[in-house]
């Protein structure tokens, strides 16, 4: 008996062994393919919220990271660089909304060298479907109402959803989640207006100029 446990046990260890192998080969194989999916995933997502006629750089590789809280999290983020002839013409940052219904809510916002708006989208986020979830453009087009939108002493109190004064309408029964990415939006926008210039200044050190 003694035998046959060690045999079993031999058998259980190279089978082991063989699908351990078996996994390290699928992801070494696979990687780069997934690397290339999440490259042209986010390259879709730049390209929507800064618009093809405001750049003539790669998006993806004119990357900078930043660090503040007005970005809703103690984590750097990344800043993709847009020029036009060899100028910057607007930035895309991502942020955090800490204060979603069901958690965080990653967005990404596109803003000219004027200010303004060039467009939002939301990354991620765990919102109730039917509800919340609006935020998405899958599901909605809420999101396309800051395209064009700015940030000013003049108008800080219309950032608000509609409910608390301000312009942005809120969801039928769900008014905390449009909240949060307005306030998020808002503080994305007011954090580029205060450091433009530190940011373009930065060295790119992310995107494609980490590997």
């Amino acid at each position: 008996m003694l035998n046959a446990i060690r045999k079993n046990g031999a058998i259980l260890a190279i089978f082991a062994c063989a699908s351990t192998g078996v996994v390290a080969l699928t992801n070494y194989l696979t990687k780069d393919q997934i690397n290339l999916q999440q490259q042209k995933q986010l390259l879709s997502v730049l390209n929507q919220v800064i618009p093809h006629d405001l750049h003539d750089n790669e998006l993806y590789q004119a990357c900078t990271l930043v660090n503040n809280p007005l970005l809703g999290t103690d984590t750097d983020m990344p800043v993709y660089i847009a020029s036009l002839n060899g100028q910057p013409s607007a930035m895309a940052i991502e942020a955090i909304a800490p204060d979603g219904y069901n958690g965080v809510i990653k967005i990404i916002v596109g803003i000219k060298q004027d200010g303004t708006i060039s467009g939002t989208r939301v990354l991620s986020h765990q919102e109730t479907p039917g509800l919340g979830d609006k935020i998405d453009l899958r599901i909605s087009d809420w999101i396309l109402g800051f395209t064009g939108k700015s940030v000013t002493d003049s108008n800080q109190a219309q950032w608000k959803v509609r409910k608390d004064g301000g312009q942005f309408d809120q969801f039928t029964g769900a008014t905390i989640t449009p909240r949060a990415v307005v306030k998020a939006v808002k503080n994305t926008v007011e954090f580029v207006n205060a450091n433009r210039e530190q940011i373009l200044a930065q060295p790119l050190t992310c995107g494609g100029n980490n590997e």
